[in-house]
């Protein structure tokens, strides 16, 4: 069966371009366009992994990704943030809410590809 990654992005265009690329390797994708949309998703649609941008209306990012992570069954979930946001204590904002990579946009494909590889293969 193949691996489900959840994308929540409020950005249409990353979200269509990750997805093509994503499904181009076989993965199932879903997405939400905001935070409460990507909460819902990601206890009805249980995804292997979710690239989660920080700058979310309705929930932030990184509050998503400490529901994720404290959620009984959702804290298995691997969290990536992609994000635009650059300042230090956005990056530790991000690990301290149990994100399991933080990487900044723009990003370069082949480094997120192998790092989804690395997470959940």
């Amino acid at each position: 069966m193949s691996k489900k990654i959840l994308i929540v992005e409020d950005e249409p265009l990353i979200v269509k371009v990750l997805a093509i690329r994503l499904e181009g390797l076989g993965y199932k994708v879903v997405s939400a366009m905001d935070g409460e949309e990507g909460l819902d998703a990601v206890r009805k649609e249980k995804p292997d992994l979710v690239i989660l941008d920080i700058g979310l209306p309705k929930i932030d990012g990184n509050t998503l990704c400490e529901l994720i992570k404290t959620g009984a069954e959702t804290k298995q979930v691997k969290v990536i943030m992609l994000t635009g946001k650059r300042l230090m204590g956005d990056m530790e904002s991000s690990f301290a809410a149990g994100a399991d990579l933080y990487i900044n946009k723009p990003y370069e494909w082949q480094r997120l590809m192998g790092h989804i590889k690395d997470l959940i293969g």
